[in-house]
């Protein structure tokens, strides 16, 4: 195949549709996990009680910026609870600075979260949310530290600090 200007801009104008699929989340249905959950709200209730942005993790499984969230340099002692429905989701123990721009558990308090497969984007990944309001959390990996192996990529915006 020839690179010739009409293959670069062709390629490059895919590439950019490409990156704002991947970026910008469709608007519309809430998606949070499906499932009778304990803490329930009308989608007007939920509109009312979260921020836009907040909104859009909890309910529709959006992703927030990188570097953003004010509970990225969160460091004093306490939980971090679900912005939904306030359950206490990690203690702050657990958290370390993995450099993805996210906040980052290597556990969570037992019982607090439920997972289910997330094939979005073309890859594979587990999907955490709130055990309690199915509030969408964030993704699991298996790169994080000792003792678990295991980094819970949490949306700031989907939590909130209670100091201890």
């Amino acid at each position: 195949m020839v690179i010739d200007r009409r293959n670069l801009l062709l390629g490059g104008t895919a590439l950019a549709g490409l990156a704002a699929f991947a970026y910008f989340r469709p608007m519309g249905a809430a998606r949070a996990a499906e499932g009778d959950f304990p803490y329930k709200l009308t989608e007007a209730q939920w509109r009312a009680k979260l921020s836009p942005e907040a909104y859009v993790v909890l309910r529709e499984e959006g992703t927030e910026r990188p570097f953003t969230s004010p509970l990225l340099d969160e460091h004093r002692e306490g939980i971090f609870a679900c912005a939904g429905c306030d359950q206490p989701l990690f203690k702050s123990e657990t958290k370390f600075d993995s450099g993805t721009g996210w906040p980052s558990f290597y556990d969570f308090i037992p019982g607090a979260l439920g997972t289910r497969e997330d094939n979005s984007f073309g890859m594979t990944r587990v999907s955490l949310h709130c055990s309690n309001c199915g509030g969408h959390q964030g993704h699991v990996f298996e790169d994080g530290p000792p003792p678990t192996g295991l980094r819970y990529c949490i949306d700031g915006v989907s939590l909130q600090f209670i100091p201890a």
